[in-house]
């Protein structure tokens, strides 16, 4: 599959101080929000990539050259009923990781935490951008999409992540797998999307589902 670089136009402020962990204090400055918004804009290197393979449902293994065991029951849960998956991986680039890292050296770090917050809705922002172009490439064969999945949500392993991220061809867009199973630019995303055929002309949009209203985690931080 090509890369594909999704254009941001705008971040989302509410996203932004959501992830800031800002998202019930009242009297917080909008004005530092937008600010940061503004700034991750100017630094963003949007890139993603997809493939889309086949997948076998009964014994939960994705038709990759070699096969991928997916072992997770939220997972497998999650795929029933799929005939293929995509496998995406999305990231925001080095540039806006690198000034977070320099502002906090500099003791800039409201300013930091901000900017940080927003590199962190921009990638949710490219994921869903990305899903968007998958879904207009698979609903014209019949397919349906559900909501993605990453490793580390619910109880999927995160050691499933070095196959994850070695059926995306994350590679190509210059993300890196560390041997903790972290990818860099850590502002980076790859999951797993399950596709259902559908028998109607009736097909599902990539808005209708999304992926913290159907992740199992009840302690995530997001939440």
């Amino acid at each position: 599959m090509p890369i594909y670089n999704a254009q941001i136009l705008k971040i989302d402020a509410a996203e932004t101080r959501r992830y800031a962990g800002l998202k019930n204090a009242e009297k917080f400055e909008e004005r530092n929000i937008t600010d940061a918004c503004e700034d991750a804009l100017l630094l963003l290197d949007v890139r993603g990539i997809w493939k889309i393979y086949d997948y076998d449902e009964k014994n939960h293994i994705v038709q990759s050259e070699p096969h991928f065991l997916i072992e997770g029951n939220s997972i497998e849960k999650h795929l029933a009923g799929c005939e293929k998956v995509a496998c995406l991986a999305v990231t925001v680039g080095e540039n806006i990781e690198r000034e977070v890292t320099g502002r906090f050296r500099k003791g800039k770090y409201l300013s930091s935490m901000l900017l940080d917050a927003a590199a962190t809705a921009a990638v949710e922002q490219a994921a869903d951008l990305t899903e968007k172009a998958i879904f207009r490439e698979v609903s014209r064969e019949g397919y349906k999409m559900k909501s993605r999945y990453s490793p580390g949500y619910g109880d999927w392993s995160l050691v499933q992540q070095k196959d994850l991220y070695r059926l995306t061809g994350a590679d190509e867009v210059g993300i890196k797998l560390t041997i903790s199973m972290m990818l860099m630019p850590r502002k980076s995303v790859t999951a797993i999307i399950g596709l259902e055929k559908v028998c109607t002309d009736k097909k599902n949009s990539p808005d209708e589902e999304k992926s913290c209203a159907n992740c199992n985690n009840e302690n995530c931080m997001f939440r």
